[in-house]
């Protein structure tokens, strides 16, 4: 069962890592399932990103968070500006490096409640930025503008990771201030449950990317790519992104996660309010009281937390797991991926199910088909077929999942209505990429704007 944690607690071995995990274990009654997803603010008659404070006259980002704390958010300030807003339902509203607006949902019970809670939000955020003169648009990458019209929010851990990331590969900078997804978080009820659930989402998360490539534009005209946005993480960082190939291997587990990210080199220490530059050094050397940038002091659980944040690869663990492999897009993709992802993970049978699929699947083979997911998509090959035949069958085993579930809306409906998106990008082969591709080179005259008017929510 999950348990509370003393935040200020020196870390001093490795045992009280694991601890830290294996506090993360909940009783199925327990799992929640928290949705996040991340949207390109933008102004409605330049179609530019916002700036921070705003120009010549026109709304920023401060003035969309101001508006939303008249709603009552509670304001999160650094540095005198806002960066963030809080619920007491534990959802907030944060800000990526280039403005992008990010709502990490609550913890909640089915997939009713969590679209319930994405349409809300963007119901709320639309009221207050049409009187900014502001819009939102979900794609994976940045369509028409190029990252140096964004302007860095004014956050201090995001000036740390900015110069440290170009020294590890050459399209860090696209990913912090140009990149959009959805991700869906969920629990586990014990190590051995955590390692099942991690195994198949790692191994599906190609076939999620493929789904959801949303990104096929940049500077605006066509990339070549599907999602852009997939492509830009293998070119960010290889100690922090990517397919893990340890997961793949028998003694995967928590311990094995640990020695992943005490190798993950450290970006920053947060102390009183302030991030102190750590950027390259070892979180090994932090436990062992030689840290460079704080020689003598020890981590506290709370250093660990932040640096497990730091770490970008397809599917991330903390106390819960994150499946992180999909492009930003339509309301109703934002509500399909934790319908997609608790059908496979949250259904006992949906689970074994997807296990028996993947058992095989070699770290070689998973690594190839994410390379060529961000071109190719469901026409990637896949053994004897495509990814678009294995998206059927994934599709129809997670669609029982969820009938097993049996949570009804008011309606009467279960929670297998939100995959309907999803069957009808599977039996097409269509992504959402090359429906707008197709929108694009016809009846828009490869006019670019005219994606802002037509996929703005």
């Amino acid at each position: 069962m999950q348990t509370s944690l003393n935040k200020n607690k020196q870390i001093t071995d490795k045992e009280q890592l694991l601890e830290y995990f294996h506090s993360g274990c909940k009783p199925m009654s327990q799992w929640r399932i928290g949705t996040e997803h991340e949207k390109f603010a933008f102004n409605t008659k330049t179609l530019k990103p916002l700036s921070y404070e705003g120009q010549n006259g026109a709304s920023g980002i401060r003035d969309l968070l101001l508006g939303l704390a008249e709603n009552g958010w509670k304001p999160v300030v650094e540095n005198q500006n806002i960066i963030a807003l809080i619920n007491p339902d534990n959802s907030s509203i944060t800000l990526e490096p280039g403005g992008q607006v990010e709502l990490s949902g609550a913890p909640l019970k089915n997939v009713h409640q969590t679209c319930g809670e994405v349409n809300g939000h963007l119901e709320e955020v639309k009221k207050v930025a049409d009187r900014l003169g502001v819009g939102f648009i979900g794609l994976g990458y940045q369509p028409k503008w190029s990252i140096e019209d964004a302007e860095w929010m004014p956050k201090q851990r995001y000036k740390i990771m900015s110069e440290y990331m170009p020294k590890k590969g050459s399209l860090g900078h696209h990913m912090m201030l140009a990149t959009c997804t959805v991700q869906v978080n969920l629990d586990f009820s014990s190590e051995a449950h955590m390692t099942q659930m991690f195994r198949v989402a790692l191994a599906l998360q190609p076939l999620a990317t493929a789904l959801w490539a949303n990104s096929p534009f940049s500077k605006g005209k066509r990339n070549h790519f599907l999602s852009y946005r997939s492509h830009i993480w293998t070119d960010t960082d290889p100690d922090r992104c990517g397919i893990m190939p340890f997961v793949f291997d028998d003694n995967f587990g928590f311990e094995s996660y640990i020695d992943y990210m005490l190798d993950v080199p450290m970006y920053f220490v947060h102390r009183n309010e302030k991030y102190i530059n750590s950027a390259g050094q070892s979180f090994r050397d932090f436990i062992k009281g030689k840290l460079p940038a704080m020689p003598g002091e020890l981590p506290t659980i709370k250093d660990w937390e932040n640096h497990l944040t730091t770490a970008f690869p397809e599917v991330r663990l903390k106390r819960f797991i994150e499946m992180r492999g999909s492009d930003g897009g339509s309301s109703r993709n934002l509500c399909a991926l934790p319908a997609f992802w608790v059908g496979l993970l949250y259904d006992h049978e949906a689970l074994k199910q997807s296990l028996s699929i993947i058992d095989d699947w070699s770290y070689e083979e998973v690594s190839r088909m994410r390379d060529m997911v961000p071109v190719s998509a469901l026409d990637t090959p896949f053994r004897e077929g495509t990814l678009k035949d294995l998206a059927k069958s994934i599709l129809e085993i997670s669609e029982q999942g969820l009938k097993r579930r049996k949570n009804l809306d008011e309606k009467g409906r279960d929670e297998t209505v939100f995959l309907k998106s999803l069957k009808a990008i599977a039996e097409t082969g269509i992504t959402p990429a090359q429906e707008i591709l197709e929108k694009y080179s016809g009846e828009w005259g490869h006019n670019i704007d005219r994606i802002f008017e037509e996929y703005s929510y």
